[in-house]
């Protein structure tokens, strides 16, 4: 089971991340979220991942110019782009040396038609809730039973007591978490970022 760890600010919650076995850990650079941290302080937290470890950069509806430059900055693996960004944004990231993630919403993959998955088919897809970073699960029911084909992250009110129910039942190539293991709103909480990785393992 994949892991992600999503929304990390500090050097104590990378490292409570990485040491429990987490895959990747997520930096937010979009623009609004509770969890924005700075290009510089993502390389300065990103020093301290293992190697093997991706860093991700969570972008959304950002002009790929400015993704591209604080990727860049910020010496990341992998971007997330976790709005309405089309695929030609993700083969320009591609281009420029780095992994690549798209979420939807579950609702807005679920509205796919069958050409628009097939394109989507080969990618890595994360699939969340409506609001992201909200803490609110997404009704599995509008995805009709059709998971993507691929790899794909469940994320969308997963935390340490309902995610491996959740990640049973719907059987993703692995799990994102980000409200579910805070003490308060925008603040990671080293212990429940212990406990889901444990969970989510299980």
């Amino acid at each position: 089971m994949y892991v992600k760890i999503c929304g990390l600010q500090t050097v104590e919650t990378v490292a409570a991340a990485t040491e429990a076995g987490a895959n990747a850990v997520g930096f937010v650079f979009a623009p609004g979220s509770p969890r924005l941290i700075s290009a510089e302080l993502a390389l300065l937290l990103g020093r301290g991942v293992p190697q093997g470890i991706e860093t991700v950069g969570v972008f959304r509806n950002q002009p790929i110019d400015e993704v591209v430059r604080t990727a860049h900055l910020a010496a990341l693996t992998t971007v997330q782009l976790h709005g309405s960004e089309p695929l030609a944004d993700i083969e320009r990231l591609r281009a420029e040396g780095f992994g690549t993630m798209r979420a939807f919403s579950a609702p807005a993959y679920g509205a796919l038609d069958a050409a628009e998955k097939l394109a989507w088919d080969s990618e890595r897809i994360l699939l969340d809730a409506v609001e992201p970073g909200a803490g609110v699960a997404f009704d599995a029911s509008v995805l009709h039973g059709a998971t993507p084909p691929g790899f794909w992250l469940l994320a969308g009110g997963l935390a340490p007591h309902n995610v491996a129910q959740l990640a049973a039942a719907l059987r993703p190539s692995g799990v994102d978490v980000s409200s579910g293991v805070e003490s308060s709103r925008g603040v990671k909480d080293p212990q429940l970022i212990r406990d889901f990785i444990t969970a989510a393992r299980r």
